[in-house]
Formats: structure tokens, sequence, C-alpha cells
């Protein structure tokens, strides 16, 4: 077969050939790479001789690199650049992937032959991390439901098969949404929007063949919109449209599927013996139980709704102020609270914006990666998924550590939000394998020839993201079950979120936010207040984040809601949710969750991860400075180059020597003076 998906790649560094392989050859390649992977997992079930760790476990970690070279490519390409054509592919893939996953993990062949290696663990002489793998490979089989039988056995097969056709189709719908929906601006519709908003919006008319200016759904557009518009009807219609994402009716409507996915969700939690799915996922995670979660997010809570009913009061009467003598509103809140920042920060953000250029925030990301973990970035000339896209050789020392690769702007086809995701992830079984890490960002695309600038907020994205890929570029494991980002999910939002807190850091903004014009760096006094301003409204963030994050968990246990949208109404109403503010992801379109099971009732992690990363921070501050070598050497040591080699709040409390308390978070929250 003339497949470049399974040919071997002489591409510099073994990136994926994208430039030699087209949309016909992923169905082929991934039936070829299937039937491959079945082979291999036959040799290992059917091998007459005893199972030992190589002949099991080794060959398990080894298996399915065929389907990998295919899949890896393929879902890089349909989360940024989708077609209908690899649109259709999602969907027949979904199914027959999760099938192959249960017949992996549900196989009780394959679980005999873990099973006795875990029996007889302490005879093998294993090393600690094979002791890790060993224990998570199990683990993973039995929760995947490998030691049932009969109808249970069957049944839990089924539901895996459709749980992937439904996350499939809510990321469709949700993607169908976003790319239809647009808003024309007429000359008179662009009061108060500055420059850069303007041009943003110029560049996507330009994109949907409009002409003049419109408003997409992209939220490097609309926010800006919801921020200076003075149209109080637009910012209506553009607000509305934005949170009916995956709400209104006909073929890409997701509330149906979110109502069928919570029940087959909580079946597949009762067929395990679970009480409840949200019991099941958190068994892992280092939250352990719902009751730890809802703990966590009330102390959160109760603070932050103090501080956003307090800033309502404020700008409803800005509001009233200005003549319009009606309820603040949801798209009434960014408008009023730019124009409060505007005042008690004496920042503009047309003024600030030309400072945060995205290629110097790359800069200072990498800057602060040589300082830290003394990285080094040389921009590479590649083939890549997309023109926009851009490849970097990370090294140290002049050793080759990884590929980076970064897809910044925002365009139809491409998921909203922001990720990290790896194209080959670091191990040594297989040979030093180092690996390709990929940041995807949805920023606005500048017109030709101006340089793409960022919001304060879009540069954190671009930080926080950074932080994920460092944690896989600098891992440095056997294994690659456990390698990168393979920890608990209230543990992988940690080394993303801590390195945020560099791009605080006075000394490289001073550097590094610089004028797109004039290249002046950001005057001294600007750059004090833009510091001063950055919790500013953290009432409003906060409340958003803790209500989504309530809802998914409050979802996911006891007994799955018949109509999940009567159900988010009535735990929003019990938690006294401001009506002037709205989840940040409500249920039809809130992709985190429904979209597949990894942050299902388990939303809240970036806020447990928060309590952690700000307490990581402080331990840079305590010993001196953001940069202080020991520390970075320890939070590489014992968080970043580990992986999953031992459980989360063990590793923490190497780094730190103790697990933190919410103080740090709502200190950085500025909400720990909130009365």
């Amino acid at each position: 077969m003339n497949n470049p998906l399974l040919a071997d790649w002489t591409t510099p560094f073994g990136l994926p050939p994208f430039a030699d392989m087209s949309d016909d050859d992923f169905a082929p390649g991934f039936e070829a790479s299937l039937m491959q992977a079945r082979a291999e997992l036959a040799e290992i079930i059917e091998n007459p001789e005893p199972p030992t760790f190589e002949n099991t476990i080794d060959a398990l970690e080894l298996m399915g690199e065929a389907m990998h070279k295919v899949l890896s490519p393929f879902y890089t390409l349909a989360g940024v650049d989708s077609n209908p054509a690899r649109e259709a592919l999602q969907r027949e893939f979904s199914p027959k992937l999760a099938a192959w996953g249960s017949e992996v993990s549900m196989n009780p062949e394959l679980f005999a032959r873990v099973d006795a290696l875990w029996q007889d663990r302490e005879k093998l002489k294993l090393t600690p991390e094979q002791m890790r793998v060993l224990e998570l490979t199990r683990r993973g089989l039995v929760r995947a439901g490998a030691q049932l039988e009969g109808f249970a056995f069957d049944r839990l097969k089924q539901v895996k098969e459709r749980l992937a056709v439904l996350g499939t189709q809510f990321t469709q719908n949700l993607l169908a949404d976003e790319r239809a929906w647009y808003m024309e601006l007429d000359p008179e519709d662009l009061e108060g929007l500055p420059g850069f908003v303007l041009a943003t919006a110029k560049a996507a008319a330009e994109e949907k063949g409009a002409v003049g200016h419109v408003v997409t759904l992209s939220r490097s557009l609309i926010v800006p919109f919801l921020q200076f518009s003075a149209r109080r009807d637009l910012r209506e219609r553009a607000y509305e449209a934005w949170t009916s994402r995956g709400a209104n009716g006909g073929e890409t409507d997701n509330r149906s599927i979110a109502a069928e996915i919570l029940a087959l969700r909580e079946e597949r939690a009762h067929l395990l013996g679970y009480d409840d799915f949200a019991t099941y996922k958190l068994e892992t995670e280092m939250a352990k139980t719902p009751d730890a979660v809802r703990k966590l997010l009330m102390e959160v809570w109760e603070p932050a709704k103090a501080q956003a009913d307090l800033d309502a009061q404020s700008l409803a009467a800005m509001m009233n102020n200005d003549g319009v003598n009606d309820a603040l509103e949801p798209w009434d809140w960014r408008y009023y609270s730019e124009k409060r920042r505007a005042e008690e920060h004496d920042l503009d953000e047309a003024e600030l914006k030309p400072y945060l250029q995205l290629d110097r925030m790359i800069e200072a990301a990498f800057d602060c990666a040589t300082r830290l973990f003394g990285l080094e970035f040389k921009a590479l000339d590649v083939p890549l998924h997309h023109p926009d896209a851009r490849a970097w050789e990370v090294t140290r020392k002049g050793e080759h550590i990884a590929v980076f690769i970064g897809d910044y702007f925002a365009r139809s086809g491409k998921r909203s939000g922001a990720w990290c995701s790896a194209l080959r992830s670091q191990q040594k079984l297989r040979g030093d394998i180092r690996p390709h890490v990929i940041n995807v960002c949805n920023f606005a695309k500048p017109a030709k020839g101006s340089p793409a600038l960022l919001s304060y907020d879009d540069a954190r994205t671009l930080f926080h993201e950074f932080g994920h890929a460092l944690h896989q570029m600098l891992s440095n494991v056997t294994y690659e079950s456990i390698s990168g980002t393979s920890v608990a999910r209230d543990f992988v939002e940690l080394p993303s979120q801590l390195f945020e807190h560099w791009l605080e850091v006075p000394e490289v903004l001073q550097k590094y936010a610089t004028h797109a014009e004039t290249g002046e760096p950001m005057p001294a006094d600007m750059l004090q207040r833009m510091l001063d301003a950055a919790n500013y409204d953290q009432g409003f963030a906060t409340v958003e984040y803790v209500a989504s994050a309530m809802v998914d968990i409050e979802f996911h246990s006891g007994d799955a809601p018949e109509d999940p949208m009567t159900m988010q109404a009535e735990i929003l109403e019990g938690m006294g949710m401001p009506p002037a503010i709205r989840m940040r992801h409500a249920t039809p379109h809130f992709a985190h969750v429904f979209a597949g099971d990894g942050y299902s009732s388990a939303y809240y992690s970036y806020m447990w991860s928060e309590v952690m990363d700000a307490d990581a921070f402080a331990a840079f501050e305590e010993a001196g400075g953001a940069f202080d070598a020991a520390t970075a050497r320890k939070l590489e040591d014992h968080i970043l180059s580990v992986g999953g080699l031992r459980e989360a709040d063990e590793l923490y409390t190497e780094f730190r020597g103790r697990l933190p308390g919410v103080e740090a978070l709502l200190k950085g929250r500025g909400l720990d003076k909130v009365a």
C-alpha cells in the first residue's frame, strides 16, 4: 500500500509528512494500522510463555505504533482545520476506536496476564517506574471493566461506543454553530470600537466573504466587541448568539445529546459497581471524592460571589448614569467593567494592546524557559499542518530535547479554545524518542503585513499552554503511558497555571512588552498599572468558572438528570448565581465535559491546580526570585520530568515539602479580603 501514513517517515525529526498526505489516506491507513494492532494484541495474549513484564507490559506499551502514526496527524488536522471529509472520518472512526479500546482494556486474557504479574510483583525485581506502570495498567483494566462478565461486560462495550459517537457529534455540532453565525456591522454599528477591534472585524469579514466588518463567535473577537461596543442592542444579540451555541434547535442542538451522555455515564458507573459517575471518576484524582470538590468550590464561591455582588452594584450605577434605566444584564457586564477598569486603573486597552505583540510574547515565554531550565529555541523551516503554524527545535546544551509547534490564529474550521497536545510523546522504551509538542490558540489574525496583537488575557493563555508544553518537553521517563501530561486530571493544570505567573514578573514585561510601531518598551507607569489590574474583576471571573464547575460535579453525582437544562437552572439558583453573570460554559457548549470524558466531573481541576500553582510560585519568591535556579531544578526533577511516576500529592510534596491550602489561591485572586 502506497500510503505515506504507513511508510517510514524520513522528514526532519520524524515529523508527520503533512505535505504528502491527503484526506483519502486516513481511512485505509486506519484500517491497516488497526489490523496490525490486533495482530500485536493477539501475539501478547496468545503467547504460550508465562507472563513476564517484558512480554506483557512492555509489549502492551509498544503496541499500536502504526495506528498512532495515522491518528496523531489526523486528529491534529480535525481539531485545527476541519472540513466535511475530516468530520465524516471522525464519525466513522469514533465507534471503531471505542470498540478497539474495549478489545484491549476489557480483554480477559490480557487482564489475566497483567493480574498474574501484579500478584507476583514483589518477586519480579522491578524498577520503581516499572512497578508504577504495572500498577496503573492493572488499575486501568479493572476500571475499564476487564473483570466484568455476561450482560454487564457486553453492555459496557455498547455504552462506551455510544459515548464515543455522542462526544464526536457534540463537538461537531458546536463547531457548526460557531462556523455558521456572524453579524454584519454597518458603519453606524461601529460606535465605540477601537482600531484593533475594527481591524479584527474587518479581517473576519474578509474570511467570511463579507464586505466591511463582522463579529464572529471567535472569543478573540466577540469579547472585545462586548467590551467596547456602545450599541447595547448589538451587544445583546452577539452575547446571546455566543451563549446559545449548541442550543439553537435543529440538527446541531446539543441538549438531548448532553442528557444521553449523562445517562450513559451513570450506567457505566453502575455497571462497574460505583454509586455514580463522579465517584468513579474522582477515585484516581487528587480530590478523591465529590464532597472534597464541593468543599473547595464553595470555599472560593462565597468570597467571589460577595465581590461580584459589590461589583454589580457599581456597574449598574454606571449604566444608570448613562441613562439606561434597566437591570444590569450579562451583555452589559464587560462593557461597563472595561469602563470601570479604565477609570480605576487608568488603563486603555487600545493603548495597551500594541505593547503585547504575539511574536514578542512567544519570545518572552521562550526566554523564561531558557532562564529556568536552560532550554534554547531555534526556528525550523519544515512542512506543517497549516501555513499559519510555526515550529522550533528545542535544545539544551546542544542536545535535542523536542520540536515545539505553535498554531496561534483563529480560523473557520478550527475548534474554539486553546490546548496543548503531543504529536509524539517522550519515551525510552522504543529508543530515545523525543516529543513533538503543539500549542493551539485562537488569537485574532491580523491584516496582512500587520503584527498580531494580544490582550493581556491572550498573553496569559499563551503562557498557560506553553506551561503544558514544558511538561511534555521536559519529560524524562521510559514508558509513554506515564510520560509528560499523563497525570491526574486535577494535577495536569499545575505546570500550565504555574507558568502564567512569569507573565506577571516585571522584568519579563519590561524586556518584551514593546510597542509594535515604535519598538519602545511599555512605560513603567503603564506596566505597573497593568500588573495592578491583573486581578481586576476576579469576582466575575471566579463566579462564572465556579458555577460551571459546580454544575459539572452535580450533573455527575447521584441520578443523571432527565433534563440537564432544568437541573442547571436549579443548581445555579441554589447557589445564588448573580443575574448579570452566566456560567462560563453552559451545558450545550460545555465541550470540556461533553466532547469526551477528560474533564467530566473534573472541570474543578483548574481551581484544584490553582491552589498548588499559587503556592508553588511562592516557593520561587521565598527562595529569592522568580528565576531561582535551585527551585527551578526541584520543579523539573519532582514534577515536570517525571510525568505520572508517582501519585500527584507525593510529587507535589516532594517539590514543596507539604500540600497547600486554599489561602494562596484567594490571595492570588485578590479575594482574601472580601467581607
